[in-house]
């Protein structure tokens, strides 16, 4: 196992795979700890946009880390006890949080605070990274994918709901270039670990998705 009496499961894969979701509803259905990786990024973002840093300022940036709190409650997410869910979505803070994750000294400095997740009686992790380098002993490792066009639809759909007017086509295009950065970046990239489970989640619904996974842990 990844540490003792923890199990621990590491699910990675490209954006709108849904592996948010579903490592949220898995966490709960298990009652395991839950670390969403990308939200740490945001909320740093986020810290950084409160404290008028800029990205490239990396030394700053990792003393910043020692100055605030970061912590999680299934679907929310909290800067120093604030809720700051809603804010960390706003495209600026996304943006942002791109661009920090490619400081290779920031992520470094956050591996052993994204491992301290890892606790009784088990973690669900997702990210980027989770399989390869944040937790590369987990006891169960999961590639979750979907086709471009398919998590085009997803995103389309979530952007509609929330009242906003967007192109698929410009949307398929984004996404494909997300994918391109992730897998091409020169730190952490986007890669399939050896002892992945891939799943391809095309026309699967959260809980089919979920079964295949409770299949693989049983």
């Amino acid at each position: 196992m990844s540490s003792e009496d923890t199990f621990t499961i590491a699910i990675d894969g490209p954006a709108g795979s849904g592996k948010g979701t579903i490592a949220k509803e898995l966490s709960k259905i298990l009652n395991y700890h839950y670390l969403d990786s990308g939200a740490i990024y945001r909320v740093i973002a986020l810290a950084i946009h409160n404290k008028k840093l800029e990205f490239n300022q990396e030394k700053k940036i990792v003393e910043l880390l020692k100055e605030i709190e970061i912590s999680f409650e299934f679907d929310k997410t909290f800067l120093d006890g604030k809720d700051v869910s809603s804010e960390i979505r706003e495209e600026s803070i996304s943006k942002l949080a791109s661009k920090i994750a490619q400081n290779q000294e920031l992520r470094k400095s956050l591996l052993s605070f994204q491992r301290s997740f890892a606790k009784k009686p088990g973690l669900v992790a997702e990210g980027r990274d989770m399989t390869t380098v944040v937790f590369p002993g987990a006891d169960l490792k999961i590639y979750l994918d979907a086709s471009v066009e398919e998590r085009s639809k997803r995103r389309h759909k979530q952007l509609i709901l929330k009242g906003n007017n967007v192109n698929i086509a410009n949307l398929v295009t984004e996404i494909a270039l997300r994918d391109k950065q992730d897998k091409e970046r020169v730190h952490s990239p986007l890669v399939i670990d050896d002892e992945a489970h891939i799943i391809n989640n095309d026309g699967l619904s959260v809980e089919e998705t979920i079964n295949k996974i409770l299949a693989l842990i049983n």
